[in-house]
């Protein structure tokens, strides 16, 4: 019986090795080979080391990362500690006690995404708490911003960490000090300091690493304080996207892993155990219990006061210039099927997550707590525990991007699946390996010794005694998979996107309305299933008092618990299989970074001329569809693409993968033959009416004019190095006062930017619609938009020209399995999609076409170069020089 035990343990094992070979390893040692290749991956080279570290600012945001993210989980550990000790060592009332447990959690419930955004409307120049206290309380942007937000996000993590290991404190031994003559301090220090020793530095690595590897939050708050997420996201996903050096910048941020590693196992000895917990009666005090209730009521106050903007902002006309009520922003999420369609897909993989996850913690567990397989074997379980633990989520998303690209698995729901098992792993299989390490050990014997085998014994008596923990296994990984961005934004899909990825597109849009109540409906999700898992779990843990329960209230809870269960499981297992995105497979995938106008326009051509129902329309921005343009090549999902011209024809250089238009194509500029343009998008300068007025701000005129001081703090911008529209700016400057006269006015516009140099080209919009700036700078219609919706928002044409960027379309060679109807809906889209494109962006492109007087421009102009990649990289250094 025992080799047979022996080989169904390694069984278990070889299966879990091998999974992470091909999904952890590989994908990694794919990752350093891409760091060493050349731009043309023909040889082998450091380039890209010496670009990145010796790279102008890196080293900068290498160590405001390591500052912020410092300083972050620091003030988050004592923040944590003081929340647990309120719970263990206090006599606060229970209910007040569960209220901690319960509010120091919620955070986590959130995608991290939407932190930034609570910041901002919360904190910002408008936002509810700065009306509320009639003051701007602190400048958001910058390290201040990144504090705050990093603090909320990693406090229900330590907190967890610390309340865990306070619980398995004895603490009889606070007693046994005291009679022994020691002061309060010291019995402080030996009891409880000491005790925790080991977790409080687990606890600030862990926030550590959070904070250090979040990029939703800076991309939200970071300001002019860059850090090193930033740099990843720039170097894989900005306006010109650099895969080697990409590459380079995540393996730098694996370093600090490594270092972890080591620590987090010296710290395993400073851990300590006991073998049984006393209870005790603490000793009356109420001064602690006033003092310590009072500071942790203080510190969820202000966390949660954070997120009380997340329930108003949906349900106002238009924060903060309409704010009577409605609800016709939760209406039309509910109304859009792309936006209900990709909750479905979250709560699919979400599911399918908690299931694959639990089994692989629970088959992990079982080889290191109730197995004696060599050790050899426990120590490669436990490694992979300890690196999926400190592995940034990031750095796994992009070398899942290098490694499967053009496999079978690109953009599917598997990929995500196995991602996120992955990179949360570490915390279930601690969880569940603590679990079964306090069973009795002797059970698989007895059963043995009684003719039972070993996965009857696993199945009978090991599974019904571990069932609490993993009902709360299967609870993590869920709403884990149903926060996270930070991988799945590489590998996502127009048939898998989920909610989170696409709270990140909408970002781009300015539709906050539907980010808020998309963030709403994640954490209503989350609440509810954890809810649900929560009773299953306390079930088990209070099983005979629930005998004594009423059989109607125990039938209720049972009966809604397993159902729901069932459900959820079912849709995991749909998941595994590939269902979901069958019904869709024929259809005409379209890649898109156009604006809402166009992207009604085109499908309003498509579905008015026989294509209803034929395609799948997907959004990027910008620079999110160019790295995967330039990454995947013909291997893209995508069968037809719409995006920024000199991206479409880089691409083409690169990777070959459009076909040439079998359609007349009459442009009054000369086009290559395998794409058309749709649009041409105008830049201008932007301007809030109110926050002109209200601070003496003279209406700008000109670009040179965005230099004058008087608009320090008041003014926003994008940075070419990751948004296009900031190119829009730089042409004008340099086609008006050469390239000496742009270095000289760029560096006062940056300077009195400050913190609001974006990386969106609709970041700018989002700031002065907010009221956080006065003026900004970005494209020409979305002002026109918002002024005739009444808002006060205002444009003003600036005297040195209204430059443009065209937008245009391909289609995407794949050879035998290029959809046929993708030419055909190109057609369409430029022969019965221009009338309507062009009232929005009125710059005619094709011969017979007019300019609605209107709508027109104040002065157009087109730069007198190509406009090619060479030459944005060329204004990129430019751009460079002047920060």
């Amino acid at each position: 019986m025992k080799s047979k035990k022996q080989t169904e343990i390694k069984v278990i094992f070889w299966v879990l090795a091998a999974l992470f070979l091909m999904f952890l390893a590989a994908p990694v040692v794919q990752l350093l080979l891409k760091s060493f290749a050349s731009g043309q991956g023909t040889g082998v080279t450091l380039q890209n080391y010496g670009e990145v570290l010796g790279g102008r600012g890196f080293l900068n945001a290498l160590g405001n990362s390591f500052l912020v993210s410092s300083a972050s989980a620091l003030i988050t550990t004592g923040l944590a500690f003081v929340l647990a000790y309120t719970i263990h060592y206090t006599n606060v009332g229970n209910r007040y006690k569960s209220f901690l447990r319960g509010a120091a959690v919620l955070p986590m419930l959130l995608p991290t995404i939407t932190y930034g955004f609570a910041i901002i409307y919360s904190f910002g120049k408008q936002g509810l708490l700065t009306r509320l206290f009639g003051r701007q309380i602190f400048n958001i942007y910058g390290f201040n911003g990144l504090l705050l937000g990093y603090v909320i996000y990693t406090l229900p993590i330590s907190f967890m960490l610390l309340n865990n290991t306070m619980g398995y404190i004895d603490k009889k031994y606070v007693i046994v000090s005291r009679l022994m003559g020691d002061s309060g301090f010291r019995t402080f220090r030996m009891t409880v300091l000491r005790s925790l020793a080991g977790t409080l530095a687990a606890s600030f690595i862990q926030a550590f690493f959070l904070s250090f590897t979040d990029f939703g939050i800076p991309a939200s708050v970071g300001g002019k304080f860059n850090v090193v997420a930033g740099v990843l996201y720039n170097e894989m996903l900005g306006s010109i996207p650099d895969f080697g050096n990409g590459a380079v910048v995540a393996l730098v941020m694996l370093i600090p892993s490594v270092v972890s590693i080591a620590v987090l196992h010296i710290l395993e000895k400073y851990n300590v155990r006991y073998n049984r917990i006393s209870a005790i009666e603490l000793k009356r005090s109420r001064g602690r219990d006033a003092v310590f209730g009072a500071a942790s009521g203080l510190i969820l106050l202000c966390v949660l006061a954070v997120f009380a903007v997340i329930f108003v902002v949906p349900f106002v006309s238009d924060w903060p210039y309409q704010v009577s009520f409605t609800l016709e922003h939760v209406r039309a999420v509910f109304a859009d099927s792309s936006l209900s369609g990709v909750y479905v897909n979250s709560i699919l993989v979400a599911a399918a997550t908690a299931l694959a996850g639990t089994l692989m913690a629970y088959g992990a567990a079982l080889i290191t707590a109730r197995s004696k397989v060599p050790p050899v074997m426990k120590n490669i379980i436990e490694g992979i525990a300890l690196v999926t633990n400190t592995i940034p989520g990031m750095v796994i998303g992009l070398a899942y991007l290098f490694c499967f690209s053009g496999s079978p698995l690109q953009n599917t729901f598997l990929i995500l699946i196995i991602c996120n098992t992955v990179h949360f792993f570490s915390t279930p299989y601690l969880m569940m390996k603590n679990s079964l390490s306090k069973m009795n050990a002797s059970w698989e014997t007895t059963a043995m010794l009684m003719g039972d085998s070993w996965v009857k014994t696993i199945l009978r008596v090991v599974t019904p005694n571990a069932f609490a923990t993993l009902i709360e296994v299967f609870s993590y990984f869920f709403v884990n998979a149903m926060v996270t961005v930070s991988a799945v934004i590489f590998l996502a899909g127009a048939r898998t996107m989920v909610i989170t990825t696409k709270i990140k597109e909408l970002q781009y849009f300015n539709k906050y309305n539907e980010i808020f109540v998309l963030s709403l409906l994640i954490l209503f999700t989350n609440l509810v299933c954890k809810g649900i898992f929560q009773k299953l779990a306390n079930k088990n843990h209070k099983k005979e008092k629930a005998v004594k329960m009423k059989n109607s209230k125990k039938s209720v809870w049972k009966r809604a618990a397993m159902v729901t269960l069932a459900v959820i499981l079912g849709a995991g297992v749909a998941g595994l299989s590939g269902c979901g995105g069958s019904a869709d497979s024929g259809k005409v995938v379209i890649y898109s970074n156009a604006d809402d106008e166009a992207v009604t326009a085109m499908k309003n051509a498509l579905d008015n001329h026989g294509f209803k129902d034929q395609y799948l329309f997907q959004t990027f921005g910008t620079s999110e569809l160019g790295g995967k343009l330039l990454a995947e090549g013909s291997k893209i999902e995508a069968d037809l693409v719409t995006m920024s011209t000199f991206y479409v024809d880089s691409a083409q250089e690169l990777n070959q993968m459009f076909l040439d238009l079998d359609f007349d194509v009459n442009t009054l500029d000369e086009f290559p033959s395998y794409c058309a343009p749709i649009t041409a998008q105008e830049g201008t300068i932007l301007v809030n009416t109110e926050m002109l007025q209200e601070n003496s701000l003279p209406m700008p005129e000109s670009l040179k004019s965005l230099a004058d001081p008087v608009y320090e703090d008041f003014l926003s911008v994008t940075d070419v190095a990751s948004s296009s529209t900031a190119w829009l700016l730089i042409q004008g400057l340099i086609s008006e006062y050469g390239e000496d006269g742009a270095k000289e006015i760029l560096k006062g516009i940056y300077k009195n930017a400050g913190d609001h140099i974006e990386d969106s080209g609709s970041a700018p919009l989002k700031k002065v619609r907010a009221g956080e700036v006065a003026v900004g700078f970005g494209l020409r219609q979305q002002a026109v938009a918002d002024k005739a919706k009444g808002l006060p928002i205002d444009y003003a044409d600036p005297v040195e020209g209204n430059f443009t960027l065209t937008e245009s379309v391909a289609v995407v060679d794949k050879g035998d399995k290029t959809n046929g109807k993708a030419m055909e809906m190109a057609a369409c889209i430029i022969q019965n999609g221009r009338e309507e494109l062009q009232s929005y962006y009125p710059v005619a492109l094709y011969e017979g076409e007019k300019t609605d007087s209107a709508n027109q421009s104040g002065n157009p102009k087109s730069f007198s170069e190509p406009l090619t990649v060479e030459l944005l990289k060329k204004h990129q250094e430019l751009s460079e020089e002047c920060k």
